[in-house]
């Protein structure tokens, strides 16, 4: 164990910057200042489908908006560059053939389509799917033939057939899971890049992270961790797995119930303060129980002690009701004008707008009137806008619930291929394209003339959109028949 404090967040840049890598960050962040420690950002971008440059600089950008200022990292380096594993890959292939070397890990060559025959025999005996080990046993003569031969494989770690991963959690005690639980998880994928179990470990050893802070749906993936750990012959770091954000329903927070993005609550005008008070109370509290305190104050009195593991409920209408005892109680004026400025009427978010608009205004008062949509959040609806001889609420609802995991897939967010979203969804729903367009139209904007539809959803944004088109599906849902009638 290194002496000194050394933490880190490791988020996939593969979306907008999540509520709940926020909230990880927060507690890492708090926990290493208060010791006068390390705190960390490494990119694991691994996952080259999906990770994008957009997504990394939201990122960071979301972090300085709350003010979690980190001490290494990609946009500033440090002693252990490269922070983002895609720039580590020859670290990675150094480590593998340790663990190759040593029988630790094995060439799997098994095809996909053979897994997916195995997975599902093993869930028709209702056993829980899992890689069978077939290359296991693979001699060294047959694995030399079979990668000369070009044949794809990855690499899997041997995971033990016996005892079991023990540690303490500073939250829940001594934690033991059986080694045969886990699977031979794979360490090099078939493109050669590693997967976050391996590149994690190596990662973090060689980073000198002391104590790994994160969410507790990690906790069956440290058996692997710590036999990963046990091969190279390293020293763990402390474990300690923070409760998940839930949704008032208790399940996990996810977008289907509030917006994730962090850089949504910036655009809609929650102050960071608040969002950083409203964190540090999901799950701790401070010695005397106060609602309302400083990071500062968070610091001076933080301890893992105080964090309750019944999982802390994300509610927005919390949020809302804490910011605005912020604006009303703690932010002195000139700090609300400078937010108002920056994060709700920014010069850059007003450049994207303006072209969208000024062919539709006849004086300047006028912008506020036709653009207003675009600095709200949830929108009133005028439910007669939605049917016509065309569509009908059934049909309103059904474009709108089939959009939705179409604009949830979407990486690239820009009119062109949100245009060839929609066009594709006429297609498949066999519905005529003004009536996909008006219903979406109106979800997105509140209205039946907006300025053109595909380029005000890039500059609302994904998350807006999606937050409205959810919300409008509801209200469809919920209204009364009567509200249908002019």
């Amino acid at each position: 164990m290194n002496n000194e404090i050394r933490v880190r967040i490791a988020p996939s840049p593969t979306g907008d910057p999540h509520v709940g890598t926020a909230y990880i960050a927060l507690f890492n962040y708090v926990f290493t200042r208060q010791h006068g420690g390390k705190f960390i950002v490494r990119i694991e971008d691994t996952d080259r489908a999906r990770s994008t440059p957009a997504a990394e600089a939201m990122l960071f950008e979301s972090l300085r908006w709350l003010g979690l200022e980190h001490d290494e990292g990609p946009d500033k380096g440090g002693p252990h560059a490269p922070y983002r594993q895609s720039e580590r890959l020859a670290i990675y292939r150094e480590h593998i053939n340790t663990l190759l070397s040593n029988g630790a890990a094995y060439h799997c060559f098994c095809s996909s389509e053979r897994l997916e025959q195995v997975r599902q025999a093993q869930m028709a005996v209702k056993e829980s799917p899992r890689y069978d080990g077939l290359c296991r046993s693979l001699s060294l003569d047959e694995v030399r033939c079979r990668l000369e031969a070009g044949e794809p494989h990855v690499i899997r770690l041997r995971m033990p057939a016996n005892g079991e991963a023990v540690w303490t959690d500073p939250m829940r005690g001594e934690v033991r899971i059986r080694y045969d639980l886990a699977d031979d998880q794979i360490l090099i994928k078939s493109d050669g890049f590693p997967t976050y179990h391996f590149a994690n470990v190596v990662d973090d050893h060689l980073m000198g992270i002391s104590h790994v802070i994160r969410a507790e749906e990690w906790i069956p993936s440290v058996p692997k961790h710590l036999h990963l750990y046990r091969c190279f012959g390293w020293q763990p770091p402390q474990f300690i797995h923070m409760p998940l954000l839930r949704n008032p329903d208790r399940s996990k927070i996810s977008k289907r119930h509030n917006p994730t993005s962090i850089l949504f609550y910036r655009r809609a005008g929650i102050l960071p303060r608040a969002m950083l008070n409203y964190l540090g109370l999901m799950g701790w509290t401070m010695p005397d129980e106060r609602e309302f305190f400083t990071v500062a104050e968070m610091i001076d009195h933080f301890s893992f002690e105080r964090i309750s593991l019944g999982g802390p409920v994300f509610d927005l209408e919390k949020l809302i009701w804490m910011n605005g005892k912020y604006i009303r109680e703690f932010i002195p004026s000139d700090e609300l004008l400078r937010c108002i400025r920056e994060d709700v009427f920014g010069e850059e978010y007003l450049r994207k707008i303006l072209p969208l608009v000024y062919e539709r205004i006849e004086t300047v008062e006028r912008f506020f009137d036709y653009a207003n949509f675009f600095f709200r959040g949830t929108l009133d609806y005028h439910f007669p806008d939605f049917v016509s001889k065309k569509v009908d609420r059934t049909m309103a609802a059904a474009v709108i619930e089939a959009l939705l995991p179409k604009i949830d897939g979407l990486m690239d967010w820009n009119h062109a291929e949100i245009e060839a979203v929609l066009r594709r969804l006429v297609e498949e729903l066999q519905v005529p394209g003004a009536a996909v367009f008006m219903t979406v139209r109106i979800a997105v904007t509140g209205r039946k003339a907006s300025p053109p539809l595909f380029e005000t959803m890039e500059v609302l944004g994904k998350e807006v959109c999606r937050w409205r088109l959810r919300d409008s599906l509801e209200k469809l849902r919920r209204a009364p028949d009567t509200a249908f009638a002019e």
